[in-house]
């Protein structure tokens, strides 16, 4: 009688670069924890690769996954203990689901199939939290559980926090607008600052902290150093009223794709992006400011012009990463038309003082380089943690979803970050004027005491992340109990 297989823990993660990549990287972790320090683990990662919806053109995910080496290609069967399944596409409706649950929900039968069908014995299935209405595929198989948070401990707590609080939070946020929202774990976060306009999306957040507490454990992209205050709130049970307490938080971050070099051919190195070369032409160390945007990240012409005004004004070096508006029904930017989007004669007269770049830039490589100082974001949280890794200080211009969370939280609480001034609301569009983006550029490379204590905690925590990833570091030691969770219940009799 031949040997039991290894247990599989199966992923399931979104498929959009940030959510797949973060997803696929933190198994990567897990197998590297259950290995021990030696060369087996103790179990595979198994990824369903849930298929986009047809909106989502090939660019975005080739610009950014293509840098992972495009992770929904890589199913050759084994890939260093991770195999690759691809799930049929589902048929819908012409309407597209307004919502990507919504979409993933479609995938229920498929999923369900696709695990009890595994050869191996599945110790756990980590579902990615837009993926949470499959959790009763795990349910009904009677297999263990878990949520993979891929943004912060703090939109994390609203989110069990707000089945509790639906109705007041949402007629503040679409009636008052003036009040404060209580998130256990942070100073009082003004409605501005909330995540999405959308009611909708409002809607989601509360089915998403109901079911968060069906599951075995959740695991999140943040390390204790970062947000300790809100991971206490949320272990001590205040976000969840009732007396019923949220399951184990595991917070193993930063999870990051720090090795997506663009590869050369099997004899030589690639060539450095036109940016770096830019940035390697003798910039002094800390000198550039960095403007970037995300993957789904643009302005429409009358925003990029005070944007070219307020950097021009500022006489700082820059790199500004500018896209232009999507086309058709895809959320993803184009490249940018400078014709259409700058001032007549800006390029000739910065062409001593910055680059603009019209497509995909490597980011994590940009913010690496010792020549930048500092980063206006759009607060995405994978941005967020590689600025903090690499020692960045940001200015946060949030634009959708829950940045505008994030920037509170940056500013506020970790103080890594010189506040931006964004008119929000829909009359507003998250607006910046030239003048206020000419006075925080000042002001975050070098100009004030509030830019030196945003370089200062940055620095630290830029330690303090590197730190708990290392064996013996907080993230580590939660990794560790996370996998011991998951193979103790595993226990093959």
């Amino acid at each position: 009688m031949g040997a039991m297989p290894s247990p599989t823990v199966v992923l399931l993660p979104m498929w959009a670069p940030g959510h797949f990549s973060s997803m696929l990287q933190a198994g990567k972790r897990l197998l590297l924890c259950s290995a021990g320090g030696g060369t087996t683990a103790t179990f595979t990662l198994t990824v369903l690769v849930i298929p986009p919806p047809m909106y989502s053109p090939a660019p975005a995910l080739t610009s950014e996954a293509s840098s992972q080496g495009h992770c929904c290609e890589m199913a050759s069967g084994d890939d260093g203990g991770v195999d690759f399944h691809h799930l049929p596409y589902v048929e819908h409706s012409a309407d597209l689901p307004g919502h990507p649950s919504e979409y993933i929900r479609l995938y229920a039968p498929r999923v369900k199939e696709a695990i009890s069908g595994l050869a191996a014995p599945v110790a756990a299935v980590v579902f990615d939290f837009f993926a949470t209405p499959l959790l009763d595929a795990a349910h009904d198989l009677s297999v263990p559980a878990y949520v993979y948070f891929a943004s912060t401990a703090a939109t994390l707590a609203l989110m069990l926090r707000l089945p509790a609080i639906y109705e007041d939070v949402v007629s503040a946020r679409f009636r008052d607008k003036r009040g404060f929202v209580d998130v256990p774990g942070m100073p009082p976060v003004p409605v501005a600052s909330m995540p999405s306009p959308e009611l909708n999306d409002y809607a989601w957040f509360v089915y998403y902290g109901r079911r968060f507490m069906e599951t075995r454990g959740i695991v999140v992209n943040t390390a204790a150093e970062l947000e300790p205050r809100v991971l206490a709130a949320i272990a001590g049970g205040r976000c969840t009223p009732g007396g019923d307490r949220a399951p184990p938080v595991y917070p193993i971050g930063p999870v990051l794709s720090l090795n997506n070099k663009p590869r050369g051919d099997d004899h030589s190195p690639a060539s450095p992006h036109e940016c770096v070369r830019w940035l390697d032409d003798a910039r002094p160390p800390a000198s550039v400011v960095f403007l970037c945007f995300g993957s789904r990240g643009w302005m429409d012409a009358a925003q990029e012009r005070e944007v070219a005004v307020g950097l021009e004004r500022s006489r700082q070096s820059f790199l500004w990463v500018l896209r232009g508006p999507p086309v058709g029904s895809s959320p993803y930017p184009t490249d940018a038309d400078f014709t259409d989007l700058l001032p007549d004669g800006f390029l000739e007269r910065t062409k001593g003082q910055g680059l603009v770049w019209p497509s995909w830039a490597p980011q994590t490589e940009i913010l690496a380089h010792a020549a930048v100082g500092g980063f206006v974001t759009h607060c995405g949280w994978n941005s967020t943690l590689e600025s903090l890794w690499h020692g960045v200080p940001m200015a946060p211009w949030p634009l959708y979803a829950e940045q505008h969370l994030n920037a509170f939280e940056l500013v506020a609480c970790m103080g890594v970050a010189v506040e931006l001034r964004v008119c929000t609301g829909r009359e507003h569009g998250n607006f910046v004027e030239a003048a206020e983006l000419e006075r925080v550029v000042k002001e975050l490379m070098g100009g004030g005491e509030e830019g030196r204590k945003a370089r200062e905690k940055t620095m630290e925590m830029k330690v303090a992340c590197r730190n708990a990833v290392e064996k013996g570091g907080t993230s580590y030691a939660a990794t560790q109990r996370l996998v011991q969770d998951m193979l103790e219940y595993y226990a093959p009799k």
